[in-house]
């Protein structure tokens, strides 16, 4: 794979990424930002860097040229400083409709993104034999079981001499994997279906579609064309779907794929589920079935941890992997912040911190298997309904307590659908006094055999800095409890 001169669309995290790795390849580059400020700090930044491709010699001959220029200034028609591009590599937030992107494809430029760059890179034996890829994407749940599979892959590892790195979204970036010391054979990459849109070729060895819900809908233009994105790891010859999700069910139906099902229920023949406490693959008439790993412990509990680790065992066991290994990393995995980590357990109520839960889909599904629920909840709705949500929940949810600027909606969803939930709002706008608040009323209102769950079904950025910083309040506030 040939490269002399790149265009990066994007001076943030991914576009750093991408530049430092091809300026180590020794392409020239180009950065394009908005920001022409932060554009021209990255550029300076890596003007002079050494590069490692080619022959010492080469090396010492050649360093790459490094520029930085105002996104809405490129003229890839008339100017000459933007002539003989071989290709450009926008981060993954930019859209399509982005007018540099347009105009760059209008003159014929191939736009990638940095999974995709990287996937080339690779094939191309650019860093050493072929990795292989395990590509694992969703509307929800991508991190926890890129977390499982990747520990599977560590026990895995351990036995055959293989190296594996979670990557994409959470880990290292997919350049610092294909570069590192000593190698990595497995990328255990999560792909934001941002990254897929921009990954024409990406076909990994082994391709995850947990579930399809609505989201990213601005950025996609429709729910058809997030839905194809997400669908992109099917190119994979080996699929793993989840089968409760009726969209990614759709998907494999309507394009009559063959694939390895799991679901959180007893299984079909082929298909991965529970049996008597069990993740087994189930056999037939001529068949075994399999026992993967048992379902107590697991982390998080309840059916959201119980798919995720469904779908790393079943991509683990299509993968090759020995039923024993995905056992001892499920066994070994524990859950990442803020994805449904138990972070108090206060005179038998459990206290759960699912911040991430940031849409209503995330929250529905944090809620599956629970059966008495204090539910924490609100923030910014982006637009978004709670009406299925609790149409199909109210029967777990015993109160609930509400934040953030749109609690008065979700109020009144639970008014309408199920007005004999009580409903207590926190009107306090300062985050650590409006989370002590809310886990004083939800610690009132729960009692032995309830749960306290923080799935907020909305966004963070109208009271708190992020997910983590929710999520991190309401685990400090159950000290106040914990004796």
């Amino acid at each position: 794979m040939q490269l002399d001169r790149v265009l990066v669309a994007g001076a943030g995290v991914s576009g750093a990424g991408c530049a430092k790795a091809l300026v180590d390849l020794g392409v020239d580059v180009i950065i394009a930002d908005n920001n022409l400020a932060a554009a021209t700090q990255l550029a300076d930044e890596l003007a002079g860097r050494p590069t490692h491709a080619g022959t010492e010699e080469a090396r010492e001959n050649s360093t790459p040229r490094v520029t930085a220029v105002a996104a809405s200034e490129v003229d890839f028609a008339s100017d000459s400083e933007f002539s003989g591009l071989d290709l450009v590599v926008t981060s993954p937030g930019w859209p399509s409709h982005a007018p540099l992107l347009v105009a760059a494809q209008n003159t014929g430029l191939e736009v990638i993104g940095d999974v995709e760059l990287g996937y080339r890179l690779d094939r191309a034996g650019v860093y050493g034999p072929k990795r292989d890829w395990l590509v694992i994407t969703g509307t929800n749940g991508k991190t926890t079981t890129t977390g499982m599979l990747a520990s599977i892959l560590d026990a895995h590892g351990e036995r055959v001499g293989k190296r594996s790195l979670a990557t994409g979204n959470i880990g290292a970036s997919v350049f610092a994997a294909l570069a590192a010391t000593p190698r990595v054979d497995i990328l255990v990459l999560e792909a934001s279906s941002f990254q897929l849109h921009w990954a024409p070729s990406l076909t990994p060895d082994v391709g995850v579609l947990l579930n399809i819900a609505d989201d990213h809908i601005d950025w996609h233009g429709s729910f058809a064309a997030y839905a194809a994105d997400k669908a992109a790891v099917l190119r994979a010859p080996k699929r793993v779907v989840g089968i409760d999700d009726a969209e990614a069910k759709l998907v494999v139906r309507e394009q009559d794929l063959s694939s390895r099902e799991f679901t959180q229920y007893a299984p079909r023949p082929g298909q991965v589920g529970v049996v008597n406490g069990a993740l087994v693959v189930a056999g037939d008439a001529d068949r075994e079935t399999i026992e993967l790993a048992r379902t107590e412990g697991l982390q998080p509990p309840g059916a959201a941890g119980i798919l995720d680790a469904g779908a790393a065992a079943s991509a683990a066991y299509d993968y090759g992997v020995h039923p024993s290994d995905i056992a001892a990393g499920l066994a070994r995995y524990r859950v990442a912040a803020h994805r449904g980590a138990v972070v108090a357990s206060i005179d038998g109520v459990d206290y759960i911190d699912n911040s991430k839960a940031t849409n209503p889909h995330a929250a529905q599904a944090a809620m599956a298997g629970l059966a008495s629920i204090v539910w924490v909840a609100g923030g910014q709705l982006k637009g978004a309904s709670v009406a299925e949500l609790v149409r199909a929940e109210a029967h777990r949810i015993k109160a609930a307590v509400l934040v953030g600027v749109d609690k008065h909606r979700i109020a009144e969803t639970l008014r309408d659908q199920a007005p004999e939930i009580p409903v207590e709002i926190i009107d306090s706008v300062e985050p650590r006094e409006c989370m002590q608040r809310a886990v004083a009323a939800a610690h009132r209102l729960a009692s032995a055999g309830d749960t306290v769950l923080l799935a907020p079904a909305a966004a963070s950025l109208d009271m708190f800095s992020g997910m983590a910083q929710r999520g991190d309040l309401f685990a400090r506030a159950t000290s106040d409890y914990s004796g």
